[in-house]
């Protein structure tokens, strides 16, 4: 059987010590503090409010809800962004995507600044983890993969890595922070020639196709570790899968992280941690002028 890679543990070491540094950001007078920006009530935005909402708790940071009505306008929305970019007491800012189809969704990313932009969703995060420079964060799930990876003691440096997924939420920036750590990437997707073929070759395989059943025991191989950060949900089971076949693929190799329970818990904690950094960096640069 394959050793489980279980979020839990990840994220509970990465709550631990931010715990320390948003004490120390307390004792210095500043208080970390996250803006969630919700238009409309989408059930999976209301659930992702919940669970970063109790991470945060736990943490110490303080978090503004701003919620706006599914039919507001683009001025509206922009004024609240604009309100958040302004208030220094704001540190990050969480907007939930995707926007309704009467917003300029593209325009309201543009208009965060990315210093408070604490999912990589702006093009200045997304900068930042393409060149590997601290400008803005990248996406949380894309960094929550790689603290699974490296906090469960899986070596990147000199690895073969095959990230299935090319999104600029998980596939495209998982990669560059995969490069960054000295890691042998191949980008894949649901269109790739012998896909289960470039899957086998990899010591590390990064599932983030979108679809359930991308890969199964024909792209595993032994000694593999897998995550899965597919969420699907499978009717005909009545309950969530990844992008994985977990039953085909857990017996094969050496490790795989379950769905649910696997990146999704870590991706919250990752949320914390760029609140916390961002507060930190404002500390920073108010002391340097």
């Amino acid at each position: 059987m394959a050793e489980l890679l279980r979020g839990a543990p990840v994220a509970a070491a990465i709550t631990g010590e931010l715990t320390a540094r948003v004490e120390a950001l307390r004792a210095q007078g500043v208080v970390p503090t996250l803006a969630i920006v919700r238009v409309g009530e989408r059930p999976d935005d209301l659930s992702y409010e919940r669970g970063a909402c109790k991470r945060a708790e736990k943490v110490g940071i303080a978090v503004e809800r701003i919620v706006l009505p599914a039919d507001c306008t683009q001025e509206e929305l922009l004024a609240v962004i604009g309100r958040v970019n302004a208030d220094p007491a704001i540190h990050g800012c969480l907007m939930f995507r995707p926007l309704p189809a009467t917003l300029d969704e593209a325009a309201a990313c543009a208009a965060l600044d990315p210093a408070k932009d604490v999912d990589g969703i702006t093009q200045g995060s997304l900068y930042g983890v393409f060149a590997n420079e601290p400008t803005g964060f990248p996406p949380c799930t894309a960094e929550a993969v790689i603290e699974l990876l490296e906090r469960s003691g899986i070596a990147l440096e000199g690895a073969r890595v095959t990230v299935v997924g090319r999104s600029l939420v998980i596939g495209k920036p998982v990669a560059m922070m995969l490069q960054a750590r000295h890691a042998t990437v191949t980008m894949c997707h649901t269109r790739t020639r012998d896909l289960a073929a470039a899957c086998r070759a990899a010591d590390v395989l990064v599932v983030a196709a979108g679809h359930a059943g991308t890969v199964g025991a024909d792209a595993a191989a032994p000694g593999q570790m897998v995550v899965d950060v597919g969420i699907n949900w499978d009717e005909a089971a009545g309950k969530l899968v990844g992008d994985v076949a977990f039953d085909e693929v857990e017996p094969i190799v050496a490790a795989i992280t379950p769905v649910p329970g696997g990146v999704g818990a870590v991706t919250t904690a990752v949320l914390a941690q760029h609140v916390v950094t961002a507060a930190e960096r404002s500390c920073a640069a108010a002391a340097s002028e």
